[in-house]
């Protein structure tokens, strides 16, 4: 299937982050495990329904808040000792990678909104 860049690094990252999460420690997989997995799936979600949206910007702004979300969750994970150094990293890596997709498709969306006001404001 060819799909945007965001949409499936976002479906890799799901794939690879989820069964990590539910591999965690009961006292933790049940309240901070399920909340990343909540918001992952999220993201995933809420990247699919934008990309058939006739308003994005919106949607895709409040994704990028959602990655922030993410990034802190999982800097809980690091500091209560429940993944790796290395593991952080490559998670902190993935999610900037997404970030840099969302960016660049909201900077899109707003250069496509100021074509579409301009090209109204000269019809009229």
């Amino acid at each position: 299937m060819n799909e945007l860049p965001v949409i499936q690094k976002t479906y890799d990252f799901v794939k690879w982050f989820v069964p990590i999460l539910n591999k965690l420690p009961r006292d933790h997989k049940f309240i901070l495990g399920d909340r990343i997995i909540k918001e992952v799936y999220e993201l995933l979600e809420g990247l699919l329904r934008a990309r058939y949206a006739k308003e994005k910007l919106t949607q895709l702004q409040a994704l990028n808040s959602e990655l922030d979300v993410l990034r802190y969750q999982t800097r809980l994970l690091y500091d209560f000792e429940l993944i790796s150094l290395k593991r952080y990293q490559y998670i902190n890596q993935q999610l900037q990678s997404i970030g840099v997709e969302l960016g660049g498709w909201i900077k899109q969306q707003k250069q496509s909104n100021r074509n579409h006001y301009q090209e109204t404001a000269n019809f009229n």
